[in-house]
């Protein structure tokens, strides 16, 4: 079954507004709120746990085709890319790059 492009057109901007409505909402009442207020903390700690949660549960107990690579690869290949993180001074990108890379090459020499 296809799908047109008015129909898809239609789809794309219902889902613009109703995503617009609440991006404008959150940053019309996050105006007046400090950065460093008790609820901003808050907000960010509990954001910053179920991030590492999430990241856990994947490294711990994979989904898909990620299942296939041995534990001690998904391990180590996070833990190399959590060095690589704090080595490049915080660079995200880099520490991702280079965990995606240890995990591939981990992966590729097991076989």
């Amino acid at each position: 079954m296809t799908v047109s492009g008015e129909i898809m057109m239609y789809i794309f901007v219902a889902g613009v507004a109703a995503n617009g409505v609440w991006r404008l909402g959150g940053a019309l009442l996050s105006s007046g709120i400090s950065d460093d207020g008790a609820v901003i903390t808050w907000v960010r700690a509990v954001s910053t746990a179920l991030v590492a949660a999430l990241i856990s549960r994947i490294v711990l107990f994979p989904p898909g085709a990620l299942a296939d690579v041995d534990s001690t690869i998904r391990i180590t290949a996070f833990g190399l890319g959590i060095v690589a993180f704090f080595l490049t001074r915080r660079n995200l990108g880099l520490g991702i790059l280079a965990g995606a890379a240890a995990l591939l090459a981990g992966h590729f020499l097991q076989l």
